[in-house]
């Protein structure tokens, strides 16, 4: 009798990425990598978090993509997974607006993950920007102001101020920094253009710290989604990363564009009505 042959199964292809822009993100202030990571997890939540964690950065973790490179599980296997993983602080997903290579700003959506659970709290401290942004904190803003006045009479003997001047200008020349300038930025702020003789370097350096202050920075641009249907909301409508519909709770609701539509239209259609009783 001949023996039957059988094909060996195909090996699973290389995890691929999303398209440039999208995909996985890591959170910032990872602790490093440890056996027992997701041991607080559930054998196959702990399976699909290994897997996620070992992808590079911009690696597509969809639901579909990740059913396909892992044998066994079915995408509502995966998805219910996600949001088990979402629940214990490890995953978020966002849409965040970027301005592309043209200069035009899109919405791109990504996925955020924390080898370190986070709380509620510190999800929705990362998503309002105060994690991971280029600005100073005040307090070192106001020394780092002090020490550039300092030297600024060695770059530019025009502007020479004495000890008390510099204390008197830190927090305006810190205010700069905590708006995201740079050293330079302030630097060439004071000294550009400067007339043959500054009669009193105290209020020039002053005015100019004052009437060229950089604008506030523009508000962050990511919108935290429900890692279940995609809702988007504010983090405190999103406890455990789900919204009220999916985990059957009471909370806030989420945000819906079409929300404000229908009031949009309520109130015009009112105004008609009032227009064709006149």
């Amino acid at each position: 009798m001949a023996v039957q042959q059988f094909n060996p199964a195909p090996r699973p292809t290389a995890h691929p990425m999303a398209n440039p822009g999208y995909g996985k993100r890591l959170a910032p202030s990872q602790r490093p990598c440890r056996a027992d990571d997701f041991a607080h997890l559930t054998r196959r939540e702990a399976a699909v978090a290994d897997y996620v964690d070992r992808q590079s950065e911009g690696a597509d973790i969809s639901v579909k993509t990740l059913a396909k490179h892992l044998p066994g599980y079915g995408q509502c296997a995966v998805a219910t997974i996600l949001n088990g993983l979402s629940a214990a602080g490890h995953y978020r997903r966002v849409r965040q607006c970027v301005t592309s290579a043209s200069g035009t700003n899109i919405w791109v959506w990504r996925s955020y993950w924390s080898r370190t659970p986070r709380d509620d709290a510190w999800w929705a401290d990362f998503a309002a920007g105060e994690l991971g942004t280029s600005t100073i904190p005040a307090a070192l803003a106001r020394t780092a102001g002090y020490d550039v006045l300092a030297r600024l009479g060695r770059i530019e003997a025009r502007l020479t101020l004495s000890a008390s001047e510099c204390a008197a200008l830190e927090a305006a020349a810190g205010a700069w920094f905590e708006r995201g300038a740079s050293e330079s930025q302030l630097l060439s702020a004071l000294t550009a253009g400067l007339p043959a003789h500054v009669s009193h370097p105290y209020g020039f350096v002053r005015a100019r710290l004052l009437s060229k202050l950089p604008p506030e920075p523009p508000a962050p641009r990511m919108v935290m989604e429900c890692t279940d249907c995609g809702a988007p909301g504010e983090p405190a409508s999103l406890p455990g990363g789900l919204c009220r519909t999916c985990t059957g709770t009471d909370g806030p609701a989420p945000l819906s564009a079409s929300a404000g539509v229908h009031d949009r239209v309520g109130r015009l259609r009112s105004a008609l009505r009032a227009g064709a009783g006149d």
